[in-house]
């Protein structure tokens, strides 16, 4: 049973004991759109229901990405226009990633290449998460005057200490066996021996979760590339969790700045380039985001998601990042002082009839 797509921008199919969801647009490093989502969400509820289908196997075609992110430069000309496209994206694409996370089957994201945005909403939600050498992790959205979303309101602030918030506000890359190392992947498999292992999944017979975890954890331990690397941030966590541990963004600030370290330096260079209203924003989505439900975490940031699409940041984020790529972005308002808290309760406020519900 397969199901080839308009233009097959993403495969669905039958394969052994699994579903086998295929993200099938490399030349767009498999940049996810309406058209997938819609196509994804209603048959993972089939397979999920489906007495036959045993797991769920995500995977990304062209080598280069798992899936870079939403299709951000589609979902701009629509919010500026006006068109629905901008409330339907996000809505729908929360709604398959909170499907992912209480899905009943044991979900596997083979996270090759490229894994940013929508690709971590489709991927660190499941159950199983597979990292390569070539695996790229990133939530690099307060670049774009947008924030880190697809449920990062829930598991940032869940990495230890304060690394969530680290990478949530810097948009720190994470590469390779580190992607494992931080927790966002649950193994490490050297890339060449992917297919194998798809195979090996697919030929289990009526597996339970144990059978399939016990297929990944033989491939892991077999992994050499990069064992004995320690963390990339391991001599930073102590510096990282004293300086995240602020409540506010001009304390984490002011914490890079006395500190003076050129590790430090880097990282407030970075965040200075960042959208203002994006970085505050985005540290009380972590803050309220680590006592909240996944689902509550979604309503959240389903409100936060359509108030940036009725803002400035995100179109002019968006314009100097990936339209005209001159990388000089022109916040408004310009200065974190200037984005006081009634701005920011804005953003979080119900949208009443509109708010997302499970």
């Amino acid at each position: 049973m397969s199901k080839h797509t308009d233009a097959a921008e993403v495969l669905l199919e039958r394969k052994g004991c699994a579903g086998v969801i295929t993200l099938n647009r490399p030349k767009f490093l498999n940049a996810l759109n309406l058209s997938m989502i819609r196509h994804i969400y209603p048959q993972l509820k089939n397979w999920e229901q489906d007495p036959e289908t045993f797991l769920i196997i995500i995977k990304g075609t062209g080598g280069k990405a798992f899936c870079a992110g939403g299709d951000i430069r589609v979902i701009s000309e629509a919010g500026k226009a006006n068109q629905k496209i901008a409330q339907d994206f996000f809505r729908e694409e929360y709604t398959l990633n909170n499907a992912i996370g209480s899905c009943r089957k044991p979900y596997v994201a083979l996270i090759h290449g490229i894994t940013m945005g929508g690709g971590v909403g489709l991927s660190v939600h499941g159950r199983f998460r597979v990292a390569t050498e070539k695996s790229l992790f990133a939530m690099p959205e307060t670049a774009i005057g947008l924030f880190p979303d697809v449920g990062g309101g829930y598991f940032l602030p869940r990495l230890r200490g304060k690394l969530g918030y680290f990478l949530a506000l810097t948009g720190f890359r994470l590469k390779g066996r580190d992607v494992y190392a931080a927790g966002i992947a649950t193994h490490f498999v050297d890339s060449e021996k992917l297919g194998m292992l798809e195979e090996d999944l697919l030929a289990l017979k009526s597996p339970s979760k144990e059978n399939i975890a016990d297929v990944l954890d033989a491939y892991h331990a077999k992994s050499k590339i990069d064992q004995d690397k320690s963390f990339i941030l391991e001599e930073h966590m102590d510096n990282i969790n004293s300086w995240f541990s602020a409540n506010t963004v001009e304390q984490i600030i002011e914490n890079l700045q006395q500190d003076g370290s050129s590790f430090a330096l880097e990282q407030l260079k970075i965040i200075n380039k960042m959208s203002p209203t994006s970085l505050k924003i985005t540290l009380r989505q972590l803050i309220e985001g680590s006592s909240k439900t996944l689902q509550e975490v979604f309503t959240m940031e389903y409100r936060l998601s359509q108030a940036c699409m009725g803002g400035h940041d995100f179109y002019e984020g968006v314009r100097a990042v990936l339209i005209d790529k001159d990388q000089s972005p022109k916040w408004r308002p310009a200065d974190l002082k200037e984005v006081t808290d009634e701005d920011l309760n804005n953003y979080f406020k119900s949208l009443g009839s509109n708010d997302l519900k499970f």
